[in-house]
């Protein structure tokens, strides 16, 4: 009897030390390798499934610094991407803009410059003073601009984030999150062209005048980590050394935000980390670039009646690398109140990847150019075609 009950104490031992080494180990690997110590807040997503690789007090509402200026790119591109701004307009510098402190491209009041060239002045050297002289060309002041962000914020469903100002310079109840931030870039790198002027880590303005202005960027990891891109860096006194990176490796691309990290040399390694950690685990596969047809709209009551639908960003799956994607599938679900008209761009359903019955991402589909009503002439013209074929 005593042996039995010795031999079962050994099986009851041994197999609550394999449950507690199972445990440990899920617990080590949910930490991701001692990820970004130094960082009071940190997440990493990929981009085109949202899915976070990640986090460490992800919704810790924090001081943003000048990655604020995600947002207010983000509300520059979408009025570049709808026709209300142009790349080769020359936009008047304010009084109100000239006098922004810290980083800045020092614009003066009555210069003008083109909206390319301000786009040059907050992503590549952060200047407040080009992003609110942008802001007042989109919204006619800097109040109304800050009041689109906070709008956007809104529509993107993000619980943690609040603007005061375009530019991040310190003021009371300005604040956002590392997950928060990670979403406002997603939505940003669905414009493209963005990178195009993040990565760039050095330009002048001004070329062969007196008042010439070399940029540099503040993004060290743009010249010093292959694949980074962007996107935007930020310091105060108050928060730290912050960074939003992204970078693209094997049609991969990742989102890695830090904040209230010691200093610039810690922000770079442990974003540099947690690039490493996100390319050697995980790799994804590509099922459409933005703007590949997806279906067709048919509307028989529109002016053209069949219309083109499109991915409205990157979509692709993300699996560890070794795994198998044989139950991945996609599925169209389409908007069943479609009130004409539809302007370009405008939502009209989602495609849904999915392995298995578990959903993986969804992506809005939208309308690759404007659905106008059948004119009369139109509808009329249609009722004869039709008779003609019955007959």
């Amino acid at each position: 009897m005593k042996k039995a009950l010795w031999i079962i104490s050994i099986v009851c031992i041994i197999t609550m030390n394999t449950m507690i080494f199972a445990s440990a180990e899920e617990k080590k690997s949910t930490k991701d390798q001692n990820l970004a110590n130094d960082a009071k807040s940190a997440l990493l997503m990929e981009r085109d499934t949202g899915k976070v690789l990640f986090n460490k007090n992800e919704h810790e509402k924090l001081s943003p610094a000048s990655m604020t200026k995600i947002m207010t790119l983000l509300l520059i591109m979408e009025a570049l991407d709808e026709g209300k701004l142009k790349l080769d307009e020359k936009v008047r510098v304010s009084e109100h803009a000239a006098s922004m402190g810290g980083s800045q491209i020092f614009l003066e009041a009555g210069e003008e410059m083109t909206v390319d060239d301000l786009l040059k002045g907050i992503a590549i050297a952060s200047g407040n003073d080009a992003s609110v002289a942008l802001a007042e060309r989109v919204a006619g002041s800097e109040g109304a601009f800050v009041q689109k962000m906070n709008e956007k914020v809104k529509e993107l469903q993000l619980k943690n984030t609040k603007f005061q100002n375009v530019t991040g310079l310190p003021a009371d109840d300005h604040y956002s999150t590392a997950y928060d931030m990670a979403v406002m870039s997603k939505e940003l790198l669905k414009y493209e062209d963005i990178t195009s002027y993040t990565s760039i880590y050095e330009d002048y303005l001004r070329k062969g005048q007196e008042n010439e202005f070399w940029l540099v960027n503040t993004n060290r990891l743009v010249k010093f980590y292959s694949g980074v891109d962007g996107l935007k860096t930020g310091y105060t006194s108050d928060a730290k050394y912050c960074l939003t990176a992204t970078a693209e490796k094997e049609d991969m691309r990742v989102i890695a935000v830090v904040m209230g990290s010691s200093s610039s040399k810690e922000r770079n390694e442990q974003v540099s980390q947690m690039l490493d950690y996100a390319f050697n685990h995980f790799q994804t596969k590509k099922l459409f670039d933005k703007g590949d047809k997806i279906t067709e709209l048919k509307l028989t009551k529109a002016e053209n009646k069949q219309t083109d639908v499109v991915a409205s960003e990157s979509i692709s799956t993300l699996f560890k690398r070794g795994d198998s994607m044989e139950n991945v599938t996609t599925e169209i679900a389409m908007k069943e109140d479609m009130q004409l008209p539809v302007q370009k761009g405008e939502t009209v359903g989602e495609l849904i990847v999915k392995d298995g019955e578990n959903i993986l991402s969804r992506s809005d589909l939208t309308v690759k150019e404007s659905i106008d009503n059948a004119s009369y002439a139109t509808l009329w013209k249609r009722t004869w075609q039709k008779l003609a074929k019955n007959d």
